[in-house]
């Protein structure tokens, strides 16, 4: 018997070549909120009792890595990075630690003591600076870089760690300077390197650009190495960026929980696993997501907005009453799929969510009757109507309550006609 899913019930621009967008399909993530994230001049620094929540929740969504800190900025952001590292071994989680560190060995060594004491091995994060305004800026030379990645490098190496080699602010880096970073970091042992969008600066037709140039100087080594990206959203592109690198064979997408971050924030990583998925290049378990997103919200204090795509408490909430009119006759179809589709883009049912119809000032009497239904309350003619005349002279959705105590007063009005007729029937 077909599916109700199996019949075409809408035409897909995204695919009208007939095929799923050029890219990988084991494409990799890096969760930077309890590193990049907390750099934002916004959020508060949560307690290590909900870092390690964020940890569990990432590892339960199927998130690869996690970026745990930078030791060297200090004790307490190392004694946090400990905790963590620690975490990771006590609940043997799946989830791959790494660790950003400039290419100083002052910024290294805490990364491997942490690794010394803990036994759970880290992967360092060594970045620094590729374009010629930050060069102007700080007053180095090409050379001073590629004398830099060199010691960082081999410094990790001989120790035994993993290296992701990482260029700050590369998509305003000159080509020849990228070349030589990166083939530098690379013989000295690196085995992945990152792009960076650092301040927010490519559009996706740039990200496809310099990820295939990146691609073409990995492939001159010879050696197997990955390429990652790391996006901002100064311009608000920091998701269609993200697709664009993977559509150009980057390996590994960095993000941050709700974008959180420097400025306007990093790449929604909550966003990122939503479009693939919708475009068939992942397949995670996405119904921890909207937890993992209220948690960073809660704890680090930053507002989850009604309208946030998925999350935000608007994202499957209709009171309109021709958008509800379609999902109560896609419902009475008998088909879950249908009705969490007919007026959505986004499936909520991904998510272990589900449409929500309510009752405004734009809602129609089918909103009414579905309310009531949904709480198993009769939806006589004369409730319905009482609701609807509220609603449209309200300046806003009803709140549950304000509904409730019409249903109640209508109830009582009932039983009060109801005894005075047996009154009169008894004498």
């Amino acid at each position: 018997m077909e599916r109700i899913e199996d019949k075409e019930l809408f035409y897909d621009w995204n695919l009208a070549e007939g095929e799923k967008p050029a890219g990988k399909n084991d494409i990799e993530f890096d969760d930077e909120t309890l590193r990049d994230g907390l750099q934002s001049p916004s959020v508060t620094d949560p307690s290590i009792e909900d870092k390690k929540k964020m940890l569990h929740l990432m590892d339960k969504i199927g998130i690869q890595g996690a970026n745990i800190g930078l030791p060297g900025a200090g004790p307490r952001t190392a004694e946090s990075t400990r905790a963590l590292a620690e975490e990771i071994a006590r609940a043997k989680l799946k989830i791959k630690p790494n660790c950003a560190a400039r290419t100083l060995e002052s910024d290294i060594v805490p990364v491997l003591d942490i690794t010394q004491k803990t036994g759970v091995h880290i992967e360092v994060s060594t970045f620094i600076g590729s374009s010629p305004i930050r060069q102007y800026a700080e007053g180095w030379t090409p050379d001073f870089l590629l004398e830099l990645t060199e010691k960082a490098v081999r410094f990790c190496i001989q120790r035994g760690h993993s290296v992701m080699y990482v260029t700050e602010d590369t998509t305003r880096a000159r080509p020849d300077t990228i070349s030589k970073l990166y083939t530098t970091a690379i013989e000295c042992g690196a085995r992945r390197v990152c792009v960076c969008d650092t301040v927010g600066h490519a559009t996706p037709a740039g990200a496809r650009n310099l990820v295939n140039f990146v691609r073409g100087v990995v492939k001159e080594t010879g050696e197997d190495v990955k390429v990652d990206w790391h996006g901002h959203r100064d311009r608000g592109l920091s998701v269609p960026n993200a697709i664009a690198a993977v559509e150009a064979g980057a390996d590994r997408l960095h993000g941050t929980a709700l974008g959180i971050g420097e400025r306007a924030g990093n790449v929604p990583i909550d966003l990122l696993l939503v479009n693939l998925t919708l475009l068939g290049l992942i397949d995670l378990d996405l119904s921890h997501l909207p937890a993992y997103c209220r948690l960073v919200s809660e704890a680090c204090r930053v507002p989850l907005i009604h309208n946030y795509p998925v999350v935000g408490r608007d994202a499957f909430r209709t009171a309109t009453g021709v958008h509800a009119a379609a999902v109560i006759k896609a419902e009475k179809k008998g088909h879950a799929w249908l009705a969490d589709r007919v007026y959505s883009g986004v499936p909520a049912g991904m998510f272990g969510l589900e449409q929500v119809i309510e009752i405004g000032p734009m809602s129609g009497e089918s909103n009414v009757v579905y309310w009531l239904k949904k709480r198993n309350i009769e939806p006589d003619k004369e409730l319905v109507a009482k609701i609807f005349d509220r609603a449209k002279y309200s300046k806003r959705l009803l709140a549950d309550k304000e509904i409730l105590s019409i249903v109640d007063a209508h109830a009582s009005s009932a039983e009060g006609s109801s005894g005075q007729k047996e009154g009169e029937n008894g004498s």
